[in-house]
């Protein structure tokens, strides 16, 4: 391979890596939307847990 060839090659592979890293970053960015809606959702499991505990107290007495 001749020079000119090698560095079309070098070229072609900082373009292919730029492509990879912005793929990386979009997912990076999905995955941290998804981590958070996850956390949201288990926040939310809790509380729903909390609420049916307390409701479900037998000494709970709603006229009190």
């Amino acid at each position: 391979m001749d020079l000119e060839a090698l560095k079309n090659e070098r070229d072609k592979m900082k373009e292919v890596l730029r492509g990879l890293e912005n793929e990386q970053r979009q997912l990076d960015a999905q995955q941290k939307s998804l981590r958070q809606r996850e956390i949201r959702a288990k926040r939310t499991l809790e509380a729903l847990e909390t609420l049916i505990g307390l409701a479900a107290e037998p000494d709970a007495d709603p006229q009190a």
